[in-house]
Formats: C-alpha cells, sequence, structure tokens
C-alpha cells in the first residue's frame, strides 16, 4: 500500500468527519495517537474537548443551545493499564469494561454496531494502543452498515503488532462530503507521521477543513517509560 501525505488527505476532503490515526514515530521512541472531530449541523459543532483522567469528553460549549447529546456526548479517549482506547463514541466504555473483565478488544466490539443515525449510518470507528515491557502494538476497528442497508453490520478489525518508525494509520468515517455520507471504505490508509508532536499536532489542525474542524486531540507516549504529552485544540475558544 502506498504510503499517502497526511496534509495532503486531509486538505483534499472537507468531511472526512470523525477520524483516528494511530502510528509510531520516526525515531521509533514515541507512539502516537491522534483524534478529531467534525460536524456540519449547530449542534455537532457546538462542542469542545476537555481533559477527563487521562483521557478526554466531549462538552457542549454552549449548553444553551445543546439539542440531541445522544451522539456527541462521549468519552473519545480512555487509559485502562497498558491499553490508551480511542473511538469516536460511547464505545469507548464499552471497551474499557469489555477489557476489564477479560474480553479483548474485539470481543468487546461485538455488542455494537454502526451508529443509528440514518440515512448515514456513521461508522463506529476504534482503536487501541498496547504498550508494556517496551514494546507496542495497536488494532482499528471498523463497524459499519452493509453499504448503507442497515440491516446487517460488516465488522473489520486491523491488527499492528510491529509497528514500522515513521509510519501510522488513518481511519475516518466518511469517504466524501455528499448527502448520505457514504462510508469509509477499505483498509485503514497508511500515512507518515513526525517525530514533533507540536509540529503533528499543527499540520492537522491546520489541513483540517476550516469551517467544518471542531477539535483534535493528539497524544506521544513513551515506550519505554509510558510518559506521555497530550495536546488539544478546539475551535471554540
Amino acid at each position: 500500500m502506498e504510503i499517502k501525505n497526511l496534509a495532503e488527505e486531509l486538505g483534499s476532503n472537507p468531511y472526512p468527519g470523525r477520524g483516528i490515526i494511530i502510528g509510531r514515530s520516526p525515531d521509533g521512541k514515541k507512539a502516537i495517537a491522534a483524534y478529531f472531530i467534525m460536524g456540519r449541523s449547530e449542534n455537532s459543532r457546538n462542542r469542545v474537548f476537555v481533559e477527563e483522567g487521562e483521557g478526554i469528553r466531549t462538552q457542549a460549549y454552549d449548553p444553551s443551545k445543546m439539542e440531541d447529546p445522544s451522539l456527541i456526548i462521549y468519552a473519545p479517549v480512555r487509559v485502562l493499564g497498558q491499553y490508551t482506547i480511542v473511538t469516536n463514541g460511547d464505545q469507548t466504555d464499552t471497551v474499557y469494561d469489555g477489557l476489564a473483565s477479560g474480553k479483548t478488544f474485539e470481543q468487546s466490539l461485538r455488542s455494537r454496531e454502526f451508529e443509528p443515525d440514518g440515512p448515514n449510518y456513521t461508522p463506529r470507528i476504534s482503536g487501541i494502543l498496547d504498550i508494556h515491557d517496551g514494546k507496542f502494538g495497536y488494532a482499528l476497528s471498523v463497524l459499519k452498515s452493509a453499504n448503507g442497508n442497515p440491516d446487517a453490520c460488516d465488522r473489520y478489525t486491523y491488527t499492528y503488532d510491529k509497528p514500522i518508525p515513521g509510519e501510522g494509520r488513518f481511519l475516518h468515517t466518511y469517504r466524501e462530503n455528499k448527502n448520505p455520507l457514504p462510508s469509509f471504505e477499505g483498509e485503514p490508509k497508511r500515512v507518515s507521521v513526525m517525530d514533533d508532536i507540536d509540529a503533528f499536532t499543527d499540520m492537522l489542525w491546520t489541513n483540517l477543513n476550516e469551517e467544518n474542524k471542531i477539535s483534535l486531540f493528539v497524544r506521544y507516549i513513551d515506550i519505554a517509560t509510558g510518559i506521555y504529552e497530550t495536546r488539544i485544540l478546539n475551535k471554540n475558544v
């Protein structure tokens, strides 16, 4: 698979929806996780990321304008020991609880499907980073309708046991900006990543569509020590 320029991938798509990027820094020392949200409606755009424990949560920027919180207020990032969980919905909690009870990432998501927001039927995208004993691996999951048919859920899990330095995988909810919104297709895109968290954060934020972007989370985790750095950017400030 050809490695994609992430700036070009973002810049050429005005509405990829919500996106997860996981990878390994070029120097091999850091595990990288990023998550962004976008929105077209006033309700979707009325959000910010706030820190919650070792993770983050979405929150209404102006509570008086919040209409329906069901699919837009959730914890995109949670940490359970060696695991960092990143998802585009409340399935973060499903994975967290599943891991805590001894299930695998894939087993935990068996109880979930795509979002009930027809006619889009937004895919549930999820990622997990496993960092322990100086080792790092990750997996990504997509739960999507069967080509827009809500009668069936297609499930895909992609596992990367030995991530290559300088590379990551990019998964987002929508293929392009249409009505209804077409779901992401294919395996997660192979993309290049950077050593510098601030440069990487700036590149992502700059290339997300100015009108539709809402919030961005980026975390670099030292694979040897587990110590991490986090950046959070919100359009609503």
